[in-house]
């Protein structure tokens, strides 16, 4: 069942699973984050990873080069045409046994050609949200520090799940900053 803002506003102060958590939707001046109708809208913290070609590596999610990326800490991050950024979130989640959450693009990025990749966060996955977002377009591309990135979908199953992400010890458990992909 999708949740609304009443249960996602108790979630997040009962049981801190947003934190830090806006109990409205912030948009005077900036691109909107907080809580909306059904989801909450999370910020994108200052720090990027851009993806650089100067290396000539090839990507390989099973080996993937750090060297391939530009590591810088901005409140306003350009993207190169065709590229891609990786980031965090501002917000550290928590994700109850029985929810899973899917974060979705914002239409403001995504109506200038920049899209955020499509992530679940699982049962009982918990952290900063590595971000991947994409530049489609044939021009360099801001992206706005401390505002809001893309959307967080919350929803709830009748009964709890039998293994959770903590169960499994995935591997992208309690992250700080922005990871990698790991094998």
């Amino acid at each position: 069942m999708l949740k609304s803002d009443r249960w996602i506003r108790k979630m997040a102060l009962e049981h801190d699973m947003i934190n830090p958590f806006s109990e409205k939707q912030v948009r005077e001046g900036v691109i909107s984050f907080g809580l909306s109708s059904y989801g909450y809208d999370l910020r994108v913290a200052d720090e990027f990873k851009i993806f650089t070609n100067v290396n000539s590596t090839i990507v390989d999610p099973k080996n993937f080069d750090e060297k391939s990326f530009v590591t810088v800490q901005t409140d306003i991050c350009i993207i190169p045409p065709n590229s891609f950024a990786l980031a965090r979130s501002v917000e550290y989640f928590k994700i109850p046994r029985s929810v899973l959450t899917i974060c979705v693009g914002k239409s403001t990025y995504a109506r200038c050609g920049i899209i955020v990749n499509v992530t679940p966060f699982e049962p009982e996955w918990e952290g900063f949200v590595t971000l991947e977002i994409s530049n489609t377009t044939p021009l360099p591309a801001r992206i706005y520090a401390n505002e809001g990135l893309c959307q967080i979908i919350f929803f709830q199953s009748d009964e709890i799940c039998e293994t959770s992400y903590a169960d499994r010890k995935g591997k992208y458990q309690a992250q700080k900053g922005i990871v990698l992909p790991k094998l």
